[in-house]
Order: structure tokens, then C-alpha cells, then sequence
């Protein structure tokens, strides 16, 4: 893979390239249930940083994969992280109105219509995975459903929901998030590093690590963000942990510690690829970007 190009062409690239692949999946406008497939399209496209697809992508290039071959687990792994936000904003969960810029799924179309589109969505990811005929696909499907189930971000969002008002300290908090956002983060490593080669298990280990560190990192820095950004700036609603009376690494560690776990994690994710060598270019230039965003 070629890596003199700068990280922000490759990333806006892939980015274009897997809304492609998600308008395509969608159910179009005209659909039966035109309501339901507005609804999950009004959550899936137009938005967001698509940080796991491009983690996908990242991690193909470890084993020399063609793009083409990661868009359907890419697609898939993004599909999912959206089913989970709109789930996450309903009334009965954070209660959110603005989500990605714009009003959250709920909002636009109704509880009930959010509901099924989440529904839908999660559906949909399986569908595109099972429509793969690559022979690692059952595989595919396997480590996705694993990661969005009780042991993975539906587990840690309960923990989530369990946790609110409650006292909690860093260590409960960081297998919270480990579960309610890096189970995801780390399938989508996962999912891309199947395809091409077989990895090596020093590979394999490697980004495993990598997963475990940026992961965590994320959550840290979206900690730091929400007490620090505001509602234009995030596109979502700032400071809504803090009103929730939610434990976060800042309420928890302090803003400056929070960010200086932040930077320690990207350096250990960093660090984590050094046995990879060059093809790992874009994963350490991703840890830099998911700890430097302003968003």
C-alpha cells in the first residue's frame, strides 16, 4: 500500500467510498415502508467521522487487502455503530435530540419509527456480511455479533444505564467503555485484518493491542470533549454527562489527567505497532486523529 499520501486524502477518500457502499445497502427512498427507510437513512448518511470503517480499511493494509474486498465488513461494522446511536438517544436511554448535526432519529421520525430503523439497521449489517462470498465471512459475522451483544456494546450500555447516579470507580468505568464502545472499535480491526492474508499471531497480537488502546482513547477524549465542547462544535449535545450525573474519566480522574491518559493511550497504541512495521502507517496516523479531534 502506497502511504506517501497524506493521511487526510486517504481518510476523506474511504470515507467517501463507504457512504457509497452504505447508500447502495440502504433500502432507497421510494422503498416499501418509505418511512422506515427514511428513517434509517436519515441516521446513517450525510454524517459522521465513519471512524470504524476506516479502521477496517486501516487494518486490511497490514495483510496487502484491496479495498473492495473491506467494504462489506467496513459497511456492516458502521451500520451497527448507527443502530446502537439511534437506540442510544431514545427517551428510555440518554434522551437526545441532536445527533451528527442534526435531530437524532427519534426526533425526526417518532419513537416508534426510531425504534424499528435500529431495528432494521442491525438487521441489515448481518445481511450485508452473510452477501459477502469471501470465505471468512460466517467468521465476519461471527466476531460483529459477539461485539454488539451482552459481552460486548449492548453489555456495556447496560453497565451504562446501571451506572448512572451510582458511584463507580476507574477501573468498572474503563470495562464499561472497553465493552460499550471498544468491543466495536476492535471488531472493525478485527473484520478488516481478515481480509487478504492470514495474519501472523505476532500480527494478530499486535493489533489487538492497538484495538485495546485506541479504543479506550476514544472514549477518554469523547469524556473530554463533552466538558469541553459545545453543541455546535460536537454536533451533539455538550455536557449532557455531567447533567445525567454520569461518571466520566474527567468527573472521575480531573480534565488534565483525562487528557494526559488520552496521550498516553495513543502512545501505547502507537507503540503497539511497531512489530507491523510500515503497513501499519494509517492505524498509527488514526490513533493520533482519534486523540487530536475536536469532534
Amino acid at each position: 500500500m502506497r502511504n506517501d499520501v497524506p493521511f487526510a486524502v486517504w481518510s476523506r477518500e474511504r470515507q467517501q467510498r463507504i457512504e457509497g457502499v452504505l447508500a447502495a445497502a440502504l433500502p432507497p427512498p421510494g422503498a416499501p415502508a418509505a418511512t422506515l427507510a427514511g428513517a434509517m437513512r436519515h441516521a446513517v448518511l450525510g454524517a459522521g467521522k465513519r471512524l470504524r470503517p476506516l479502521l477496517a480499511y486501516a487494518a486490511s493494509e497490514i495483510n496487502g487487502a484491496d479495498p473492495a474486498c473491506v467494504d462489506s465488513r467496513a459497511a456492516a461494522v458502521e451500520l451497527i455503530h448507527a443502530y446502537s446511536l439511534v437506540h442510544d438517544d431514545l427517551p428510555c436511554m440518554d434522551d437526545d435530540t441532536l445527533r451528527r448535526g442534526k435531530p437524532t432519529c427519534h426526533v425526526a421520525f417518532g419513537e416508534a419509527t426510531a425504534l424499528l430503523a435500529g431495528d432494521a439497521l442491525q438487521s441489515l449489517a448481518f445481511a450485508v456480511l452473510a452477501a459477502d462470498p469471501a470465505p471468512t465471512s460466517a467468521e465476519a459475522c461471527r466476531i460483529l455479533a459477539e461485539a454488539a451483544g451482552c459481552a460486548g456494546m449492548a453489555g456495556g450500555q447496560q453497565l451504562d444505564l446501571e451506572a448512572t447516579g451510582a458511584a463507580l470507580d476507574l477501573a468498572s468505568l474503563e470495562l464499561l467503555h472497553r465493552m460499550k464502545t471498544g468491543a466495536l472499535i476492535a471488531a472493525a480491526i478485527r473484520l478488516g485484518s481478515l481480509c487478504g492474508r492470514p495474519l501472523e499471531a505476532a500480527e494478530a497480537s499486535a493489533l489487538d493491542a492497538y484495538a485495546r488502546a485506541a479504543g479506550l482513547a476514544f472514549q477518554v477524549v469523547d469524556d473530554v470533549l463533552d466538558a469541553e465542547g459545545s453543541d455546535a462544535s460536537l454536533g451533539k449535545t455538550a455536557g449532557k454527562d455531567a447533567a445525567r450525573n454520569k461518571a466520566t474519566f474527567v468527573t472521575l480522574a480531573g480534565l488534565a489527567p483525562a487528557k494526559r491518559r488520552a496521550m498516553a493511550l495513543r502512545d501505547e497504541a502507537r507503540d503497539s505497532l511497531a512489530p507491523l512495521g510500515g503497513a501499519a502507517t494509517r492505524l498509527a496516523e488514526l490513533a493520533d486523529w482519534i486523540v487530536l479531534r475536536t469532534k
